[in-house]
């Protein structure tokens, strides 16, 4: 899934943060009103939690090792940046 666009909607229970891939395919992340404050901060709680979710299924279900392992796509070319940084 390509993510094309990110829809926040705040309602009485909290955040509805929904990812939409240019395949029609969504992710939709509930974020409690406990946990974010604004639209801003419901999105990044909602990328945490997608990260959190990247350790389900691989590694026996374990916790990823580091930040790097979460966010990694097991692709380390070099031409490929993690997070848009390079050394």
């Amino acid at each position: 899934m390509n993510l094309m666009n990110t829809d926040i909607i705040h309602g009485p229970d909290g955040w509805n943060v929904e990812f939409v891939g240019d395949d029609g395919d969504a992710v939709s992340v509930h974020v409690s009103d406990d946990h974010a404050s604004d639209a801003d901060e419901a999105l990044e709680r909602a990328k945490a939690v997608m990260i959190q979710l990247t350790a389900f299924g691989t590694r026996g279900g374990g916790r990823s090792l580091n930040r790097y392992d979460a966010a990694s796509n097991g692709n380390f070319d070099e031409e490929q940046h993690l997070f848009d940084t390079s050394h």
